[in-house]
């Protein structure tokens, strides 16, 4: 599979490189990063490795152009690992290829109103980041929380109590419940996924509203392949108000479950996974003006267990803005939260939190080389509750090659 994509990549890459508007035709964008970290992450798992890692990650965007309203579209990302912050506290040191998205859709635009199908493997409907999962259109280096950190739960285990989510603090890399379930070591959960789900989404806008519905397989909290025995349907939508030009406001939500096959047999008599859910909404603002911008977002997310009166939940935040210093040059900060919530189980033991709570600051500095090439350094500095120290800070640096020019018209 993973050589299947690379070599569609090197084809579409193979051809004439002039962009055309065409009603049939070719196109494939490019993204090229290559990555250097600094960071005692990196000794999380071995005390005497190096603090120092170097990286990269290439997204290619294959689109075929069906006519006037089909098309064809996808993601394709092969990177190194580490290459994402939080991925510098696990052992792993591999490449890895994956098909991001990959979808066909339709398009009919008029006047001040447009609609949109599409269907395959989407980028969740939940969120705004994910319109940014590419090194040259993110501000800074690393992902807000929600999207780049594990949460330390599992989906294929079922916890007794609190006593269970309280013990996690006491594991650096691995997640483990013990009420029964799967036996393989998870290192817990990305609360809303950047890859993609399979399924189908709906799109309208009409003058300064858009909307969207989209019906997926799984949980944008634990994405599930097409061939996997875990997949349960369920809804995600959102909406956004344009106030004005630069100025939008936003909302979404999802709902459905999450649990996967391993643990059914353990759940209550008269239970199933649609019974314990996850669930989550949020709030996002995007905003730009002159050599200003600024994007925001909140999001609570809750995960339903067995044995609990009051259910894990989690809240994170970000706020990130942006300073166009000259025209090569613009500078970013971003803070973020993550706040874990009140658990009480049937037993009322109870915790406020039930996690450490955290909250992490990244600047970043950058210069356009040219109109392809960007180059970023950005600091980050995560701080968690009843921890001290720089251990979790990161040093990076980003070098970004786009290519947006690579197409073919056929007709």
């Amino acid at each position: 599979m993973r050589s299947s994509v690379l070599i569609a990549a090197v084809v579409l890459a193979g051809l004439p490189l002039r962009a055309q508007d065409a009603r049939i035709g070719v196109a494939m964008p490019l993204t090229v990063t290559g990555q250097a970290l600094a960071t005692q992450r990196l000794k999380a798992f071995d005390p005497g490795s190096s603090n120092r890692a170097a990286g990269f990650r290439a997204t290619a965007y294959p689109t075929l152009q069906l006519g006037e309203h089909w098309y064809a579209y996808s993601a394709v990302q092969v990177s190194s690992e580490p290459f994402f912050f939080y991925e510098a506290y696990y052992p792993e040191r591999e490449v890895e290829a994956k098909v991001l998205q990959g979808f066909v859709g339709y398009t009919w635009t008029a006047e001040r109103k447009a609609f949109s199908f599409k269907a395959g493997k989407l980028a969740s409907a939940f969120g705004a980041f994910p319109l940014r999962y590419d090194d040259a259109a993110n501000w800074l280096l690393d992902q807000p929380l929600a999207y780049g950190s594990y949460l330390r739960m599992r989906p294929d285990q079922l916890p007794c109590g609190v006593n269970d989510l309280l013990h996690q603090t006491q594991y650096r890399e691995e997640v483990e419940f013990y009420c029964g379930g799967a036996e393989s070591e998870r290192y817990g959960i990305l609360p809303v996924t950047l890859y993609g789900l399979p399924g189908a989404e709906m799109g309208i806008s009409w003058g300064r509203v858009d909307a969207r519905l989209q019906l997926t397989g799984s949980s944008p909290a634990n994405p599930q392949s097409l061939r996997s025995a875990s997949q349960a349907m369920q809804w995600t939508a959102g909406a956004g108000y344009t106030i004005r030009q630069g100025f939008r406001v936003g909302v979404s939500a999802f709902r459905g479950p999450f649990l996967e096959e391993s643990v059914k047999p353990l759940l209550p008599a008269g239970k199933s996974i649609r019974d314990y859910p996850a669930t989550a909404v949020g709030a996002d603002v995007q905003w730009a003006a002159g050599r200003f911008a600024a994007n925001g977002e909140w999001q609570w997310s809750q995960f339903a267990y067995p044995r609990y009166q009051i259910q894990p939940a989690v809240h994170f935040a970000y706020a990130e803005v942006k300073a166009t210093v000259t025209p090569r040059v613009y500078v970013a900060f971003r803070a973020g939260l993550q706040n874990h919530g009140r658990v009480v189980d049937r037993r009322n033991r109870a915790a406020d939190p039930f996690q450490p709570n955290r909250q992490t600051y990244e600047f970043a500095a950058a210069y356009r080389l040219n109109r392809f090439q960007l180059l970023k350094v950005g600091y980050e500095w995560l701080n968690t509750q009843s921890a001290s120290g720089t251990h979790d800070n990161v040093l990076g640096v980003q070098f970004i090659t786009s290519v947006t020019s690579l197409s073919k018209a056929i007709r």
